[in-house]
């Protein structure tokens, strides 16, 4: 990029193939343009703005002008392509559209997009870069057009990723709401599942991405936390007792789901306490 200032300024946009670094290597870099920066393998841990941030696969950048970018290492098949809009471009009316968004990208400049999404990202900056080398009328205007169009779609699924992760963040919440209440008669991830109204199979991936845990791994440990606190606090209190409290069919059941969460007893439990 700093070997092409000139021919930025003068075609306004440039798509760069086959990026393996930064600009300024071991320093920091400081765009005067508008810079979108789409991972494609490898990976780079950078600083934004003095933030730690990282570059990878799947992941595009909207860099505005002015934001200090640093590397602070990367493997060593790191590729990425960026699309270049000079400073003068960004003014047109045409492209608008970048200082509306502007907002949302300097606070979060980054998404990671899926592999649909990301190869469809992909398509619209290959046409991008075919017509920015050839020779035909206009193509200025028309490349203005092509990136309008690229924005619009980089920025539809940029808010469908938000979305999709403030769902997730959602249905976490609402299980572990759920589990408080309805840990004692169901301990089936297929009921948490139907309250949601979701297959088993996607809740429990979407719990196991939000939380680290399965959701099994989660009624289990509410049962256990649950039957530890009757049995220590409540001696006088039969183990046969907090079987019932807890739902379960009889002591024998409980017995045994609790030996192999804890690896004792209900009765060694509560000597060892």
């Amino acid at each position: 990029m700093l070997a092409n200032v000139d021919r930025i300024s003068a075609e306004g946009i440039i798509v760069f193939n086959n990026i393996t670094d930064l600009p300024a290597v071991g320093g920091p870099f400081v765009s005067p343009d508008y810079v979108i920066c789409i991972g494609q393998r490898g990976v780079m841990n950078l600083l934004y703005d003095g933030q730690p941030d990282v570059a990878k696969a799947h992941t595009v950048a909207a860099v505005f002008p002015n934001h200090e970018l640093m590397m602070v290492d990367k493997t060593d098949n790191y590729k990425a392509t960026l699309v270049v809009v000079s400073a003068s471009v960004m003014s047109e009316p045409m492209l608008q559209i970048i200082n509306h968004f502007r907002y949302r990208y300097e606070q979060q400049p980054r998404v990671t997009l899926n592999a649909h999404d990301f190869k469809i990202i992909m398509h619209i900056v290959e046409v991008l870069y075919e017509t920015s080398v050839i020779d035909i009328p206009n193509r200025r205007t028309i490349m203005i057009r092509q990136m309008d169009f690229f924005l619009r779609m980089l920025n539809f699924y940029r808010q469908k990723t938000l979305n999709d992760e403030t769902t997730a963040k959602s249905i976490s919440a609402q299980f572990q709401a759920a589990l408080n209440e309805h840990f004692r008669e169901h301990r089936s991830v297929t009921y948490y599942a139907d309250l949601a109204c979701l297959s088993p199979k996607y809740f429990g991936t979407v719990v196991h991405e939000q939380t680290g845990q399965t959701a099994s791994y989660w009624i289990n440990a509410k049962v256990i936390a649950e039957a530890k606190r009757l049995l220590h606090t409540l001696p006088n209190l039969s183990v046969k007792a907090v079987a019932d409290m807890l739902g379960f069919a009889d002591q024998n059941t409980f017995s045994r789901f609790f030996k192999k969460e804890t690896g004792l007893s209900p009765s060694e439990f509560r000597l060892s306490n």
